[in-house]
Order: C-alpha cells, then structure tokens, then sequence
C-alpha cells in the first residue's frame, strides 16, 4: 500500500491532469416553483460525481450509445443497440449498473444485452455517473457506477396532472421515436405511466458503407406510489422491455428477441425509530433472450443453422440505515443479489445440442457494509467504509452431455484447467474497505480529497462457467471454475472547484490489482481457445474539466481523460483500454433559445493486444486517432412546448472507436464503425406541477 501514497502524492502537485462532470450545456443549480412542487433541473454535482437530466440528450440513440458522450465514459459498439459502458477502462460487473434501483444481469452470454440495453433514456429522469470508489454501497464494482433513476416528487392538494410527450426523427438509420410520462396524484398518492418507442434501421458510416445495426425498443413502466406524508413514501412498480430484429455487425448472430419483465417494491421513510432514514427495496428482473444466425441474416451454411436460446433471472435487494448525531453520520446495510442463468446452442438444422454454454449458473452474493463520515473540523471530512460479501458460485448443469462428439462443460473445463475444475460450489468471503479525506478550500469555493479502497469483484457467468464447443478446438470459448476474485485497491486524489462564472474537477488515479480475470488464449499447438486466468496488473489515470461562464448567455467547457492498462505477468498491455480521450464545447442561450457545438476526439491507441499467438488478440488493431464535432439547439415555442434539433458528426468523418466487441462463438474480432452525419430533431411538450423548465 505504501507504493499507492508515493505514486499519488506526486500526482496531487502536478494537478493539471483530469476529470469532467459537466453535461453539455448545463447551468448552475437552478430551482422552478410550480404549484408549490420544486424541482431541481440541473446536475447536483459532488467530487468525482455528476448527474445528466435524460430530456437533454439527442433524439434517437439508444442508452449506451449517450452515454459515451459522458466524460469518463467509453462504450463497446457491437451495433445499433447494446453499446456495453466503459468507466476508467473498466466495464462489464466491473462497474455497477443500477436500473431505478434494481441490478438486470443480460442473458448474452456475448453481452448482446448489458443492462444498459433494458433502460431506455426516456424512461427515467436522470443518470446519475460515479467515477471510481467513493462508496461501498453498490457493491465491489472498482470502476464505478452508473444510476439510471427516478423520482416524482409528491403531489398537492389543488395539483393537476403532470406529463410530457417527445417525438422525434434521426436522419442517419431513419429512426423513429416516441416517449410519454404521465403523472396524476394527491398528496396521499400517485399512479405514473411510462412508455416509449425507438425504431432504428441500419445506418451508414463516414464512408457511406451500410452498418448492421438496426432494431426496435418498445418499453412501458407502472408505477403507483403512497405518499402519506413528506417523510414517507411506498412504491410498487412493473416495467416491460421488448427488443425486436437486433442486428449486430459485431456478431455472427443477431438476435430476434430480447424480453425483460422488472418488477420493483421500495419503502423510503425520513425518520424511522432511532434512525434518521431508512429505505428497503427489492426488485425481479426477468429476461428472456435469443440470438441466431439464420433468421435476420444469411447463414454462412444452410446446414449450420444456430440458435442460443438464454434466460438471466436476477433477485436484488437491499435495506439501508442512517444515524445522525453532531459530528458523526454512519450509513449501514445489506444487499442480496441472487442471479440464475442458463444458455444452450442448438443447430436448428438437425435440432441437435451443440453446446451448454451457461450450464445452469447460479451466483448468490450477500452483502453488508457500514460507511461514516466524520466532521473533523467544519471544512474537513473524513469517510470510511467497511464491506463484506459472501459469495456462492455453482453450475448444475455442468454435466449435460451434449449431441455428436461436443463436450459438455465439466469435460472442457478438465482439458483447460484440470482436475478439480468443474461446476461444484465454490464460496467467497470478500472484504472491502474505503478510506476518504476531505477538505473544503478556504480562499476557493471547492474541495480537495484523497482516497484509499480496497474492492473485490467475484467473476461473472461467463468469465466462470461459459462452455463454448466448436469444430475445431481454437474456437472453443471456455470459463474457468476455479477463478480467484479480482482485489482493486486503488488511490485517488482530487480537485473539485465551482462558483459562479467558472468551474473546475481534475483527478487523479492508481489501481494495483491482484488476480485480475485476463481473457486469454490456451497455449497449444493447434489449440488456442479463448480462456481465462488470473493476473496480476495496474492501471492509472487522469481526469480534467473546466468550464466557463462569459458574456450574456455564454459557455465553454473543456473535458480529457486518459487510463493506461498493463498486464504485469506477461509485461504487455491489457486488451480492449480507451485511448486519451477528449470534448470541448460551447453554447450560446437566449430565453427562449439555446444553440452549441461540441467536439468528441480520441487519440491514437497504440497499446494494443492484438496478437493471439502471443497474447489475447481481443483488440482488433492499432485504432487511428479521430474528432468529429456536433451542433445541437433548442426553441421553446411556447405553452410547454419546444423544438431540439442537431447534427450529428457534422464532417462525416469515417472513423471506429477503439473498443470492439468480441464476435459471438468465433476468435474473430470486429470493430464496429461509427455513425456517418446524422441530422435529427425532436418535438416536446411539458405540462403540469413540476416540470422541468427550460
């Protein structure tokens, strides 16, 4: 640990490098009064932290698309729909990802469906995004979390009904949608409505080549809630997500269907007994998914007609307390997350079993934490956490013998990882630890902080169990049973600043990481199929933003960010790490206009695995630096309503981001090219207490 201080430290006094939370075009925190409702419309923003209102991104992109746009944020394209999110080049259960509360587990066994892929933007209020560990209580996720969430806030005595309806068109894929929120209440109570639609054709690169991406979202929420009180507040909700015809450039399938039912039950009470506040919710996320090669596209052999039909079956819940005295706050509570996946591969040609792929996993975490934070002085804090999590591994299935000469799971596990290597239970006590200093700046308005964590990250269905069978043996795609889970321990030091006209947030980090799960390639002639080991590795990084406030109506901002990934086994970089990435903005606003142009780069990524007789192969190669720039604009017409309207990649430019996909069941890796000029536009409508006012 001593070497994580002597890195960091120096890291503090050279604070030019970097972290943004700024969204585009946003304001100070700013408060509208409507029939006695108030409601924030701008980012409440905390170090290392920052919130996106959902009604301000583009029209016709789907959830992991927008939230690239984000600082700090890359995304795996694989298509249209199902961008896999990337934070301080960590993803997949390397970050946590909370859907209104409720953790969704896709049924992929590719990542097809990240659960970003079940959370339409439109359905939900905002985004909340935390860069690195300044809490434990979503979990072991060492790159940090995404919070897709939702609020109505309590209504009045006299209070009509609430809503808000957009329509809009994309140019590039011919995209199509609709959303509506609809709210009505007494202060006793609320029923909500949430619906949306998104139709997405193939669109066209900078190059004017046609991408396979095209699909449809359709999405509808429930939600009744009990309010008896402004200290309490009981809620049951049901959600549906249905996903049609996705076709994905970076697989050899695409997928039919995508089905999620949520179901959700929170209590929130202000005070509760000794405790300051209490909330327990649970949730069930049910999804049904399958993927193909022959019913969207042609199939490379009228013969080889495949199809993986998979379910991910996930019950989450947790119960959390607060006490509050003088100077000391504490936050406790348990989590359960208990998740149930199965997945076969069946040639539909001879509807013969070609592989087991997740052979009846199950992985059951339990989980508690206590968190305080201590008010040394009224500038300074100091927060500290402790977590445990017992985690239970199994797969059942692992026995089933599939047809012809295919293995089944247990028998390619033995070949990969020898004896002992099988589906039986395995168990995990993992600890986690967070220490955090802060100290609000005297002559600045602002914050500096340092922080050590220590996270554990259990290995996934797939890292753990997948059985993948193939013809010939380097095509096999096999999890290793015997996985030890990931240890991050991290340091992080950072600057926080904000008045006014100007603000500013530069961070700094390092991740020592023991027995880091490395996605590799078995060492055999004739037999290099894609497996996974424990290694040791570190990553480090920097963060930057700045923005400014000039003129009447002006502003500008500035974002970087930067991580760099090696494998300390094998002295080479670890695959599939985002490049130096940067944004730049401007935006002029009127009352009743807005108007601004953005800039998204990303340099040359030259540390690559790309070679899989050496290495992993998962990077597809050397990806060439790119820059496109976007306008965007609002005009509020009047009476609620409002028209945005942008371009998108306003140059055309041809160009890949740089993290690919891996391509479903074969070694091949795809990088995805990015959307050519895309003109959209949208039409909007508020009504109602408690909009948000533009």
């Amino acid at each position: 640990m001593k070497s994580l201080y002597s890195l960091a430290l120096p890291a503090l006094l050279a604070l030019g490098l970097v972290h943004l939370v700024q969204a585009e075009g946003t304001e100070p925190e700013e408060h509208t009064k409507d029939y006695d409702t108030i409601t924030v419309i701008s980012p409440i923003r905390q170090p290392g932290q920052a919130t996106w209102y959902t009604d301000d991104m583009a029209a016709g992109r789907e959830t992991g698309d927008l939230l690239r746009d984000m600082a700090g944020v890359s995304g795996a394209r694989m298509g249209g729909h199902g961008t896999d999110p990337v934070i301080r080049g960590l993803g997949q259960t390397r970050i946590n990802v909370l859907l209104d509360g409720a953790f969704v587990h896709g049924a992929c066994p590719n990542r097809m469906d990240p659960p970003t892929a079940y959370a339409p933007a439109s359905g939900y209020d905002r985004i909340v995004l935390i860069r690195g560990v300044n809490s434990l209580e979503y979990g072991g996720g060492p790159g940090g979390s995404v919070l897709l969430q939702r609020e109505t806030a309590r209504f009045t005595e006299q209070e009509g009904p609430r809503g808000q309806f957009r329509a809009g068109f994309r140019s590039n894929s011919d995209s199509r949608e609709a959303a509506v929120d609809l709210a009505a209440g007494r202060p006793a109570g609320f029923v909500r409505v949430l619906a949306s639609w998104l139709d997405a054709d193939n669109y066209e690169d900078g190059a004017g080549n046609p991408v396979r991406s095209a699909f449809e979202e359709r999405s509808a929420s429930l939600i009744a809630g009990w309010t008896p009180d402004e200290d309490s507040r009981l809620e049951i909700s049901a959600e549906a997500q249905r996903l049609r015809d996705e076709l994905f450039a970076g697989a050899g399938m695409d997928s039919p269907t995508s089905d999620n039912d949520v179901f959700r039950l929170r209590y929130v009470r202000a005070a509760f007994g000794p405790l300051s506040a209490l909330t327990a919710e649970f949730a069930i996320s049910r999804v049904d998914h399958v993927m193909d090669n022959y019913s969207l596209r042609q199939p490379p052999n009228p013969m080889m007609l495949m199809r993986a039909p998979a379910s991910s079956d996930t019950d989450s819940g947790r119960l959390v307390g607060e006490i509050e005295a003088d100077v000391l706050r504490w936050r406790f509570g348990l989590s359960v997350q208990n998740n149930s996946r199965d997945a076969i591969r069946v040639n539909d040609f001879n509807g013969m079993l070609n592989s087991v792929l997740w052979p009846g996993v199950s992985i059951d975490q339990t989980g508690l934490f206590v968190e305080t934070e201590l008010a040394l002085s009224p500038r300074q804090r100091l927060i500290s956490g402790l977590r445990y999590d017992q985690v239970r591994a199994r797969a059942g299935q692992a026995d089933r013998q599939p047809g012809g000469s295919f293995l089944s799971p247990n028998a390619l596990y033995a070949i990969y990882y020898g004896d002992g290597a099988d589906g039986r239970r395995r168990n995990e006590h993992n600890v986690s630890a967070l220490l955090r200093f802060e100290q609000d700046l005297g002559q600045l308005p602002g914050t500096w902080y340092a922080g050590l964590s220590r996270t554990l990250r259990t290995a996934d269905a797939t890292e753990r169990y997948i059985a993948s069978n193939a013809a010939m043996p380097s095509g096999r795609w096999v999890g290793n049973p015997t996985l030890d889970p990931e240890q991050h321990h991290q340091a992080e030091l950072g600057l926080f600043l904000q008045n006014n006209g100007w603000d500013l947030e530069s961070s700094v980090f390092y991740n020592d990481i023991r027995d880091y799960i490395l996605r590799d390639r078995f060492r055999e002639p004739g037999n290099m199929a894609t497996i996974y080991r424990n290694i040791d590795a570190r990553m480090w990084g920097a963060e930057f933003s700045a923005g400014l406030r000039f003129g009447q109506g002006w502003r500008a901002d500035i974002g970087l960010g930067y991580v760099r990934a090696h494998n300390r086994d094998d002295s080479r970089p670890i695959a599939q790490t985002p490049p130096l990435e940067a944004s730049a903005g401007i935006e002029y606003r009127a009352d009743r206009w807005r108007l601004g142009a953005r800039s998204l780069a990303a340099a040359r990524q030259r540390r690559v695995d790309d070679d899989p007789t050496s290495g992993s192969g998962l990077d597809a190669r050397q990806t060439p630096g790119w820059a496109v720039v976007n306008l965007h604009g609002r005009y509020d017409i009047g009476a609620g309503w409002f028209v945005d309207a942008g371009i998108d990649n306003l140059f055309d430019r041809f160009y890949a981001q740089h993290l690919n996909r891996a391509s479903a069941f074969d070694t091949e890796q795809v990088q995805v090219n990015e959307p050519g000029r895309s003109a959209w536009v949208r039409l909007g409508s508020r009504f109602g207490g408690g909009r948000r006012v533009r």
